[in-house]
Protein backbone atom coordinates (compact mmCIF):
# COMPACT_ATOMS: atom_id res chain seq x y z
CA UNK A 1 0.00 0.00 0.00
CA UNK A 2 2.74 2.45 0.26
CA UNK A 3 4.50 1.46 -2.40
CA UNK A 4 0.94 2.19 -4.15
CA UNK A 5 0.67 5.97 -2.33
CA UNK A 6 4.04 6.44 -3.16
CA UNK A 7 3.59 6.14 -6.90
CA UNK A 8 0.54 8.14 -6.86
CA UNK A 9 2.21 10.69 -4.50
CA UNK A 10 4.52 10.87 -7.57
CA UNK A 11 2.22 11.15 -10.46
CA UNK A 12 0.00 13.68 -8.58
CA UNK A 13 3.62 15.76 -8.71
CA UNK A 14 4.48 15.56 -11.93
CA UNK A 15 1.09 16.03 -13.44
CA UNK A 16 0.94 19.38 -10.83
CA UNK A 17 3.97 20.14 -12.18
CA UNK A 18 2.65 19.98 -16.02
CA UNK A 19 -0.27 21.77 -15.16
CA UNK A 20 1.75 24.74 -14.00
CA UNK A 21 4.34 24.17 -17.40
CA UNK A 22 3.59 26.86 -19.96
CA UNK A 23 1.54 29.62 -17.92
CA UNK A 24 0.61 32.63 -19.81
CA UNK A 25 -0.22 36.21 -18.18
CA UNK A 26 -1.37 38.87 -19.44
CA UNK A 27 -0.74 42.87 -18.75
CA UNK A 28 -3.76 45.11 -19.00
CA UNK A 29 -3.79 47.26 -22.30
CA UNK A 30 -3.36 50.99 -21.55
CA UNK A 31 -5.92 53.08 -22.41
CA UNK A 32 -3.48 55.71 -22.71
CA UNK A 33 -1.51 54.80 -25.68
CA UNK A 34 -1.56 56.13 -28.74
CA UNK A 35 -2.15 53.95 -31.80
CA UNK A 36 1.02 54.38 -33.49
CA UNK A 37 3.39 53.57 -30.06
CA UNK A 38 6.31 52.37 -30.59
CA UNK A 39 8.01 50.14 -28.24
CA UNK A 40 10.53 48.14 -26.87
CA UNK A 41 10.55 44.89 -24.19
CA UNK A 42 14.02 46.21 -22.07
CA UNK A 43 13.98 43.05 -19.91
CA UNK A 44 13.41 41.72 -15.99
CA UNK A 45 15.02 43.37 -13.43
CA UNK A 46 14.73 42.39 -9.44
CA UNK A 47 11.79 40.42 -10.18
CA UNK A 48 10.02 43.41 -12.07
CA UNK A 49 9.62 43.61 -16.27
CA UNK A 50 10.47 46.55 -18.13
CA UNK A 51 8.46 48.08 -20.96
CA UNK A 52 9.50 51.24 -23.32
CA UNK A 53 7.15 52.81 -24.95
CA UNK A 54 7.65 55.73 -26.66
CA UNK A 55 4.97 58.29 -28.95
CA UNK A 56 6.44 61.55 -30.19
CA UNK A 57 8.09 63.16 -28.04
CA UNK A 58 6.49 61.36 -25.27
CA UNK A 59 9.08 58.67 -23.41
CA UNK A 60 7.81 56.04 -20.50
CA UNK A 61 9.23 53.09 -19.19
CA UNK A 62 6.05 51.10 -17.68
CA UNK A 63 7.56 48.54 -14.86
CA UNK A 64 4.83 45.22 -14.50
CA UNK A 65 5.33 42.85 -11.70
CA UNK A 66 5.48 39.28 -11.72
CA UNK A 67 1.48 38.86 -12.60
CA UNK A 68 2.26 41.36 -15.02
CA UNK A 69 0.09 44.05 -13.38
CA UNK A 70 1.83 47.39 -14.13
CA UNK A 71 2.76 48.80 -10.90
CA UNK A 72 4.65 52.41 -12.12
CA UNK A 73 4.60 54.20 -15.39
CA UNK A 74 7.65 56.24 -15.44
CA UNK A 75 7.57 59.63 -17.61
CA UNK A 76 11.50 59.92 -18.91
CA UNK A 77 11.33 63.50 -18.78
CA UNK A 78 15.00 64.28 -18.84
CA UNK A 79 14.99 63.59 -22.93
CA UNK A 80 15.03 65.82 -25.49
CA UNK A 81 11.67 66.94 -27.63
CA UNK A 82 12.36 64.14 -30.04
CA UNK A 83 14.69 61.32 -29.99
CA UNK A 84 15.36 58.90 -33.25
CA UNK A 85 15.88 55.53 -32.05
CA UNK A 86 16.48 53.88 -28.22
CA UNK A 87 18.64 50.77 -27.67
CA UNK A 88 18.97 49.23 -24.31
CA UNK A 89 21.43 47.31 -22.47
CA UNK A 90 20.83 45.47 -19.55
CA UNK A 91 23.52 44.36 -16.69
CA UNK A 92 22.92 43.72 -12.85
CA UNK A 93 21.33 46.35 -11.35
CA UNK A 94 21.13 48.54 -14.11
CA UNK A 95 20.31 49.54 -17.62
CA UNK A 96 22.33 51.92 -20.57
CA UNK A 97 19.77 54.15 -22.24
CA UNK A 98 21.27 54.63 -25.76
CA UNK A 99 19.33 57.69 -27.81
CA UNK A 100 20.23 59.97 -30.66
CA UNK A 101 18.62 63.53 -31.31
CA UNK A 102 19.26 66.47 -33.53
CA UNK A 103 19.33 70.12 -32.17
CA UNK A 104 20.84 72.68 -35.24
CA UNK A 105 23.04 70.66 -37.27
CA UNK A 106 24.37 68.61 -34.65
CA UNK A 107 23.55 64.99 -33.90
CA UNK A 108 24.41 63.74 -30.37
CA UNK A 109 24.91 59.88 -29.84
CA UNK A 110 24.44 59.92 -25.95
CA UNK A 111 23.58 57.43 -22.99
CA UNK A 112 21.59 57.26 -19.51
CA UNK A 113 22.00 55.14 -17.07
CA UNK A 114 18.79 53.95 -15.41
CA UNK A 115 18.16 51.86 -11.87
CA UNK A 116 15.59 48.96 -11.23
CA UNK A 117 12.76 51.84 -10.86
CA UNK A 118 13.58 53.68 -14.07
CA UNK A 119 14.73 56.22 -12.29
CA UNK A 120 17.93 58.18 -13.79
CA UNK A 121 21.43 57.88 -12.41
CA UNK A 122 23.78 60.69 -12.56
CA UNK A 123 23.31 62.60 -16.21
CA UNK A 124 23.33 61.94 -19.68
CA UNK A 125 26.34 60.69 -21.09
CA UNK A 126 27.69 62.47 -24.18
CA UNK A 127 29.38 59.70 -26.58
CA UNK A 128 29.68 61.71 -29.98
CA UNK A 129 28.38 63.87 -32.17
CA UNK A 130 27.90 64.34 -36.26
CA UNK A 131 27.49 67.45 -38.16
CA UNK A 132 24.98 67.45 -40.63
CA UNK A 133 23.42 69.79 -43.49
CA UNK A 134 19.91 68.12 -42.89
CA UNK A 135 17.33 67.74 -40.65
CA UNK A 136 17.66 63.78 -39.86
CA UNK A 137 14.71 61.61 -39.13
CA UNK A 138 16.93 58.27 -38.55
CA UNK A 139 19.31 57.70 -36.41
CA UNK A 140 23.15 57.40 -38.07
CA UNK A 141 24.93 55.71 -34.91
CA UNK A 142 25.10 51.65 -33.96
CA UNK A 143 25.64 50.65 -30.85
CA UNK A 144 27.44 47.46 -30.65
CA UNK A 145 28.29 45.40 -27.36
CA UNK A 146 30.14 42.36 -26.62
CA UNK A 147 28.75 38.93 -25.83
CA UNK A 148 30.32 39.48 -22.12
CA UNK A 149 28.83 43.43 -21.85
CA UNK A 150 32.44 44.44 -21.29
CA UNK A 151 33.17 46.00 -24.16
CA UNK A 152 30.43 48.62 -25.88
CA UNK A 153 31.39 50.58 -29.19
CA UNK A 154 29.62 53.49 -31.34
CA UNK A 155 29.91 53.26 -34.86
CA UNK A 156 28.86 55.30 -37.44
CA UNK A 157 29.64 55.41 -41.64
CA UNK A 158 30.07 58.23 -43.93
CA UNK A 159 29.30 57.14 -47.59
CA UNK A 160 28.76 60.71 -49.48
CA UNK A 161 32.03 60.00 -51.66
CA UNK A 162 30.94 56.46 -53.34
CA UNK A 163 34.41 55.23 -53.82
CA UNK A 164 35.35 56.09 -50.25
CA UNK A 165 33.64 55.10 -47.20
CA UNK A 166 34.39 56.35 -43.46
CA UNK A 167 34.26 54.23 -40.64
CA UNK A 168 34.24 56.30 -37.64
CA UNK A 169 34.60 53.52 -34.65
CA UNK A 170 34.69 54.86 -30.50
CA UNK A 171 35.01 52.07 -28.02
CA UNK A 172 34.16 52.45 -24.40
CA UNK A 173 34.47 50.30 -21.25
CA UNK A 174 31.37 49.14 -20.17
CA UNK A 175 31.63 52.00 -17.42
CA UNK A 176 31.98 54.21 -20.56
CA UNK A 177 35.39 54.78 -20.69
CA UNK A 178 36.65 55.73 -23.65
CA UNK A 179 39.23 53.25 -24.77
CA UNK A 180 39.70 54.48 -28.14
CA UNK A 181 38.22 56.98 -30.94
CA UNK A 182 39.51 56.48 -35.03
CA UNK A 183 38.11 57.15 -38.17
CA UNK A 184 39.05 54.71 -41.02
CA UNK A 185 38.93 54.82 -44.90
CA UNK A 186 37.33 52.01 -46.47
CA UNK A 187 37.69 51.75 -49.85
CA UNK A 188 34.88 50.73 -52.31
CA UNK A 189 36.11 50.57 -55.44
CA UNK A 190 33.18 48.66 -57.18
CA UNK A 191 29.60 50.47 -58.02
CA UNK A 192 27.81 48.05 -56.01
CA UNK A 193 30.22 47.88 -52.70
CA UNK A 194 28.27 47.19 -49.53
CA UNK A 195 29.66 47.11 -45.55
CA UNK A 196 27.63 45.86 -43.26
CA UNK A 197 26.79 43.71 -40.35
CA UNK A 198 29.03 44.58 -37.64
CA UNK A 199 29.79 42.43 -34.75
CA UNK A 200 32.21 43.18 -31.64
CA UNK A 201 33.96 40.49 -29.90
CA UNK A 202 34.64 39.97 -26.11
CA UNK A 203 38.23 41.68 -26.97
CA UNK A 204 36.66 44.65 -27.78
CA UNK A 205 37.70 43.89 -31.64
CA UNK A 206 35.38 45.02 -34.69
CA UNK A 207 34.49 42.51 -37.80
CA UNK A 208 32.39 43.32 -40.59
CA UNK A 209 31.95 42.23 -43.95
CA UNK A 210 32.04 44.12 -47.30
CA UNK A 211 30.28 42.50 -50.45
CA UNK A 212 30.09 43.16 -54.56
CA UNK A 213 27.50 42.12 -56.67
CA UNK A 214 27.02 43.01 -59.91
CA UNK A 215 23.95 44.85 -59.37
CA UNK A 216 22.58 46.01 -56.01
CA UNK A 217 19.68 43.05 -56.42
CA UNK A 218 22.29 40.31 -57.48
CA UNK A 219 23.88 37.19 -56.56
CA UNK A 220 27.00 38.85 -54.29
CA UNK A 221 30.71 37.48 -56.09
CA UNK A 222 33.07 38.95 -54.03
CA UNK A 223 33.29 39.18 -50.21
CA UNK A 224 35.70 40.34 -47.66
CA UNK A 225 36.08 40.14 -44.14
CA UNK A 226 37.33 43.54 -42.30
CA UNK A 227 38.88 43.45 -38.79
CA UNK A 228 39.86 46.53 -36.91
CA UNK A 229 41.82 45.09 -33.48
CA UNK A 230 41.69 47.29 -29.98
CA UNK A 231 45.48 47.52 -30.54
CA UNK A 232 46.04 48.77 -33.99
CA UNK A 233 45.02 51.70 -36.44
CA UNK A 234 44.05 50.16 -39.61
CA UNK A 235 41.46 47.57 -40.59
CA UNK A 236 43.06 44.05 -41.87
CA UNK A 237 40.58 42.80 -45.22
CA UNK A 238 40.73 39.04 -45.81
CA UNK A 239 39.07 38.18 -49.34
CA UNK A 240 37.08 34.75 -49.58
CA UNK A 241 37.84 32.59 -52.24
CA UNK A 242 34.35 31.74 -53.57
CA UNK A 243 35.16 31.22 -56.70
CA UNK A 244 32.48 29.18 -58.90
CA UNK A 245 29.57 30.45 -56.09
CA UNK A 246 27.49 33.01 -56.09
CA UNK A 247 26.30 34.07 -52.17
CA UNK A 248 23.41 35.91 -50.94
CA UNK A 249 22.38 36.73 -47.34
CA UNK A 250 25.53 36.79 -46.20
CA UNK A 251 26.30 36.55 -42.03
CA UNK A 252 28.69 37.06 -39.78
CA UNK A 253 29.20 35.44 -36.51
CA UNK A 254 32.10 35.95 -33.65
CA UNK A 255 32.66 32.75 -31.31
CA UNK A 256 34.51 34.36 -28.55
CA UNK A 257 34.97 31.00 -26.88
CA UNK A 258 37.28 29.51 -29.91
CA UNK A 259 38.66 32.74 -31.34
CA UNK A 260 36.58 32.24 -34.50
CA UNK A 261 35.02 34.21 -36.95
CA UNK A 262 32.08 32.52 -39.12
CA UNK A 263 30.61 34.05 -42.14
CA UNK A 264 27.75 31.94 -43.80
CA UNK A 265 25.48 32.89 -46.90
CA UNK A 266 23.16 30.41 -49.06
CA UNK A 267 24.93 30.05 -52.15
CA UNK A 268 24.07 28.90 -56.10
CA UNK A 269 25.95 27.69 -58.48
CA UNK A 270 24.05 29.98 -61.35
CA UNK A 271 24.07 33.77 -61.23
CA UNK A 272 20.72 34.35 -59.66
CA UNK A 273 19.95 30.41 -60.01
CA UNK A 274 18.28 28.35 -57.62
CA UNK A 275 19.80 27.77 -54.34
CA UNK A 276 22.19 24.97 -54.08
CA UNK A 277 23.45 24.82 -50.55
CA UNK A 278 25.71 26.93 -47.83
CA UNK A 279 29.15 28.39 -47.70
CA UNK A 280 31.15 28.61 -44.85
CA UNK A 281 33.89 30.24 -44.20
CA UNK A 282 35.46 29.83 -40.68
CA UNK A 283 38.91 32.26 -39.52
CA UNK A 284 40.75 32.14 -36.76
CA UNK A 285 41.42 35.63 -35.05
CA UNK A 286 44.60 34.38 -32.81
CA UNK A 287 46.52 32.12 -35.75
CA UNK A 288 45.25 34.74 -38.48
CA UNK A 289 44.54 32.06 -40.92
CA UNK A 290 40.97 30.48 -42.86
CA UNK A 291 40.62 27.50 -41.17
CA UNK A 292 37.71 26.64 -42.90
CA UNK A 293 36.45 27.42 -46.36
CA UNK A 294 33.90 24.80 -48.14
CA UNK A 295 30.52 24.98 -49.16
CA UNK A 296 27.58 22.59 -48.37
CA UNK A 297 25.15 21.16 -51.15
CA UNK A 298 21.51 20.44 -49.70
CA UNK A 299 20.41 16.60 -50.53
CA UNK A 300 17.28 15.74 -52.27
CA UNK A 301 15.85 14.91 -49.29
CA UNK A 302 16.29 18.23 -47.00
CA UNK A 303 14.77 19.82 -50.33
CA UNK A 304 11.74 18.05 -50.36
CA UNK A 305 11.68 18.54 -46.77
CA UNK A 306 12.00 22.17 -46.84
CA UNK A 307 9.69 23.11 -49.69
CA UNK A 308 5.99 23.82 -49.23
CA UNK A 309 4.89 24.48 -52.66
CA UNK A 310 7.04 24.48 -56.31
CA UNK A 311 9.38 21.98 -57.91
CA UNK A 312 12.32 20.75 -55.13
CA UNK A 313 15.10 21.96 -56.93
CA UNK A 314 13.25 25.38 -55.88
CA UNK A 315 12.77 24.49 -52.26
CA UNK A 316 15.56 27.14 -50.66
CA UNK A 317 14.75 30.26 -52.75
CA UNK A 318 13.00 31.97 -50.19
CA UNK A 319 15.01 30.86 -47.50
CA UNK A 320 16.66 33.53 -44.99
CA UNK A 321 19.10 33.18 -42.29
CA UNK A 322 17.74 34.37 -39.22
CA UNK A 323 19.53 32.81 -36.28
CA UNK A 324 23.04 31.43 -35.75
CA UNK A 325 23.99 29.61 -32.59
CA UNK A 326 27.57 28.72 -31.59
CA UNK A 327 28.92 25.77 -30.73
CA UNK A 328 31.60 25.19 -28.27
CA UNK A 329 33.51 22.69 -30.10
CA UNK A 330 33.59 24.97 -32.75
CA UNK A 331 30.50 23.82 -34.97
CA UNK A 332 27.22 25.97 -35.57
CA UNK A 333 23.44 25.84 -35.77
CA UNK A 334 21.99 28.18 -38.20
CA UNK A 335 17.90 28.26 -38.45
CA UNK A 336 16.30 30.05 -41.53
CA UNK A 337 12.77 30.98 -42.20
CA UNK A 338 11.12 30.81 -45.93
CA UNK A 339 9.41 34.33 -46.14
CA UNK A 340 8.28 36.44 -49.19
CA UNK A 341 5.90 38.76 -50.27
CA UNK A 342 2.77 39.33 -52.93
CA UNK A 343 1.03 42.25 -54.33
CA UNK A 344 -1.22 43.03 -56.75
CA UNK A 345 1.48 42.98 -59.54
CA UNK A 346 2.35 39.22 -58.25
CA UNK A 347 4.81 37.07 -56.44
CA UNK A 348 8.56 38.38 -55.14
CA UNK A 349 11.40 36.24 -55.04
CA UNK A 350 14.66 36.69 -53.58
CA UNK A 351 15.71 39.03 -56.24
CA UNK A 352 13.22 41.79 -55.69
CA UNK A 353 14.14 42.58 -52.20
CA UNK A 354 17.81 44.11 -50.62
CA UNK A 355 18.51 41.13 -48.01
CA UNK A 356 14.79 39.81 -45.96
CA UNK A 357 11.80 41.34 -47.41
CA UNK A 358 11.36 41.69 -43.30
CA UNK A 359 13.65 44.08 -42.94
CA UNK A 360 15.32 45.37 -45.83
CA UNK A 361 17.20 48.83 -46.75
CA UNK A 362 19.29 51.44 -45.39
CA UNK A 363 18.81 54.78 -44.34
CA UNK A 364 19.85 56.64 -47.58
CA UNK A 365 21.00 60.14 -45.65
CA UNK A 366 24.34 61.11 -45.54
CA UNK A 367 25.54 58.55 -43.15
CA UNK A 368 23.78 55.39 -42.86
CA UNK A 369 21.97 52.95 -40.61
CA UNK A 370 24.76 49.96 -40.37
CA UNK A 371 21.72 47.79 -39.08
CA UNK A 372 18.05 48.18 -40.04
CA UNK A 373 16.33 46.95 -37.03
CA UNK A 374 14.70 49.50 -34.73
CA UNK A 375 12.57 49.35 -32.09
CA UNK A 376 9.14 47.99 -32.78
CA UNK A 377 5.94 50.24 -33.96
CA UNK A 378 2.29 49.81 -33.18
CA UNK A 379 0.27 47.01 -36.02
CA UNK A 380 -1.98 49.76 -36.99
CA UNK A 381 -0.92 49.34 -40.78
CA UNK A 382 -2.77 46.24 -41.42
CA UNK A 383 -5.58 48.80 -41.64
CA UNK A 384 -4.28 50.40 -44.55
CA UNK A 385 -6.30 50.91 -47.64
CA UNK A 386 -7.26 47.73 -49.80
CA UNK A 387 -6.37 48.84 -52.81
CA UNK A 388 -2.30 48.63 -52.58
CA UNK A 389 -2.47 44.97 -50.52
CA UNK A 390 1.19 43.68 -49.79
CA UNK A 391 0.44 40.27 -48.22
CA UNK A 392 3.60 38.68 -45.86
CA UNK A 393 4.15 35.21 -45.93
CA UNK A 394 6.14 33.21 -43.61
CA UNK A 395 5.92 29.56 -43.70
CA UNK A 396 8.82 26.86 -42.80
CA UNK A 397 11.80 26.99 -40.09
CA UNK A 398 15.09 24.92 -41.28
CA UNK A 399 17.32 24.11 -38.82
CA UNK A 400 20.99 23.04 -39.86
CA UNK A 401 23.53 22.01 -37.46
CA UNK A 402 26.81 22.06 -39.03
CA UNK A 403 30.27 20.36 -37.72
CA UNK A 404 33.52 21.96 -36.97
CA UNK A 405 34.85 20.49 -40.37
CA UNK A 406 31.94 22.42 -42.36
CA UNK A 407 29.73 19.01 -42.33
CA UNK A 408 26.55 18.66 -41.89
CA UNK A 409 25.54 16.47 -38.70
CA UNK A 410 21.62 17.04 -39.22
CA UNK A 411 19.03 18.75 -40.11
CA UNK A 412 15.05 19.37 -39.65
CA UNK A 413 12.33 21.25 -40.98
CA UNK A 414 9.27 22.90 -38.56
CA UNK A 415 6.37 23.17 -40.64
CA UNK A 416 4.43 26.10 -40.82
CA UNK A 417 2.55 28.36 -43.05
CA UNK A 418 1.63 31.60 -42.47
CA UNK A 419 0.33 35.11 -44.15
CA UNK A 420 -0.81 38.40 -42.91
CA UNK A 421 -1.43 41.43 -44.75
CA UNK A 422 -0.01 44.71 -44.67
CA UNK A 423 2.09 43.65 -42.05
CA UNK A 424 4.55 40.74 -40.91
CA UNK A 425 3.64 41.98 -37.08
CA UNK A 426 1.67 38.49 -36.13
CA UNK A 427 3.81 35.48 -38.36
CA UNK A 428 7.41 34.66 -38.20
CA UNK A 429 8.61 33.10 -34.80
CA UNK A 430 10.07 33.77 -31.38
CA UNK A 431 13.21 31.80 -30.29
CA UNK A 432 14.22 30.88 -26.57
CA UNK A 433 17.18 28.90 -25.71
CA UNK A 434 16.30 26.82 -22.80
CA UNK A 435 20.22 25.25 -23.22
CA UNK A 436 19.28 21.29 -23.53
CA UNK A 437 16.48 22.71 -26.52
CA UNK A 438 15.80 25.45 -28.66
CA UNK A 439 11.80 26.43 -28.78
CA UNK A 440 10.33 28.07 -31.52
CA UNK A 441 7.47 29.81 -31.00
CA UNK A 442 4.82 30.84 -33.99
CA UNK A 443 1.12 31.45 -34.30
CA UNK A 444 -0.11 28.72 -36.39
CA UNK A 445 -4.35 28.53 -37.74
CA UNK A 446 -6.53 25.92 -36.07
CA UNK A 447 -10.41 26.10 -36.65
CA UNK A 448 -10.09 29.82 -37.91
CA UNK A 449 -8.25 30.95 -34.40
CA UNK A 450 -4.92 31.60 -34.46
CA UNK A 451 -3.49 29.85 -31.50
CA UNK A 452 0.64 30.29 -30.32
CA UNK A 453 2.12 26.47 -30.99
CA UNK A 454 5.11 25.77 -29.29
CA UNK A 455 8.36 23.71 -30.82
CA UNK A 456 11.25 23.01 -29.80
CA UNK A 457 14.18 21.10 -30.80
CA UNK A 458 16.92 19.25 -28.94
CA UNK A 459 21.28 18.98 -29.73
CA UNK A 460 20.86 15.99 -31.33
CA UNK A 461 18.16 18.00 -34.32
CA UNK A 462 14.74 15.77 -32.48
CA UNK A 463 11.55 17.95 -32.65
CA UNK A 464 8.86 17.93 -29.96
CA UNK A 465 5.54 19.23 -30.90
CA UNK A 466 4.57 21.06 -27.37
CA UNK A 467 0.74 20.92 -26.20
CA UNK A 468 -1.06 24.03 -27.22
CA UNK A 469 0.11 26.70 -24.99
CA UNK A 470 -2.83 27.23 -21.63
CA UNK A 471 -4.82 30.20 -21.97
CA UNK A 472 -4.22 31.43 -25.06
CA UNK A 473 -8.67 31.61 -25.52
CA UNK A 474 -8.60 35.15 -24.65
CA UNK A 475 -8.82 37.45 -27.82
CA UNK A 476 -5.04 37.98 -28.29
CA UNK A 477 -3.27 38.35 -30.94
CA UNK A 478 0.79 37.31 -30.55
CA UNK A 479 3.50 39.03 -31.78
CA UNK A 480 5.98 36.18 -31.74
CA UNK A 481 9.06 37.31 -33.28
CA UNK A 482 9.36 40.34 -31.19
CA UNK A 483 9.40 38.69 -28.12
CA UNK A 484 12.01 38.42 -25.97
CA UNK A 485 13.17 36.19 -23.07
CA UNK A 486 14.06 37.10 -19.98
CA UNK A 487 14.72 33.93 -17.79
CA UNK A 488 15.82 30.31 -18.63
CA UNK A 489 12.24 29.29 -19.31
CA UNK A 490 10.35 32.34 -19.53
CA UNK A 491 10.15 35.07 -22.18
CA UNK A 492 7.81 38.21 -22.97
CA UNK A 493 5.43 38.13 -25.41
CA UNK A 494 3.86 41.84 -27.11
CA UNK A 495 0.38 40.93 -28.82
CA UNK A 496 -3.07 42.85 -29.51
CA UNK A 497 -6.01 42.90 -27.81
CA UNK A 498 -9.26 45.20 -28.74
CA UNK A 499 -6.87 47.29 -30.91
CA UNK A 500 -4.26 48.44 -27.75
CA UNK A 501 -1.16 46.59 -27.43
CA UNK A 502 -0.53 44.84 -24.34
CA UNK A 503 2.16 42.14 -23.00
CA UNK A 504 2.55 38.19 -22.00
CA UNK A 505 4.55 36.40 -19.65
CA UNK A 506 4.83 33.06 -20.84
CA UNK A 507 6.47 30.46 -18.74
CA UNK A 508 7.83 27.28 -20.43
Amino acid sequence: MKKIVAVLFAIALILGFRTQAQLIAYSEPDRDDARDINFEIMGKMNGTFHVYKNYRDQNFICLFDNEMKQTEKVKLDFLPERIFNADFLQYPGFYYMFYQYQKRNIVYCMAVKLDAKAEKIGEPILLDTTEVNYSASNKIYTILNSDDKQKLMVLKVNSKNEKVHYLTTSLFTKDLALIKKATNAIAMPERNDVVGEFQLDNDGDLVFIKTSGTTQNDNINKVALLQKTTTSDSIKQTDLRIKGLYLDDIRVKVDNVNKHYLVTSFGSKQRRGNIDGLYCFLYDKIARNELLNTSITFSDELRAEAKNDGSVKMAFNDYFLHNIIMRKDGGFIIAAESVYTSSRGGTNNRWDYFGSPFNSGFNTYYYYNTTPFGFYNYPWNRYNSLNNVVRYYADNIAVLSVDPTGKMDWSNVIRKSQYDDNTDNYIGYGIMNTGGEIHFLFNSQEKRQMLLTDQSINPEGQITRAPTLKNLDRGYDFMPKQAKQTGSKQIIMPCQYRNYICFAKIDM
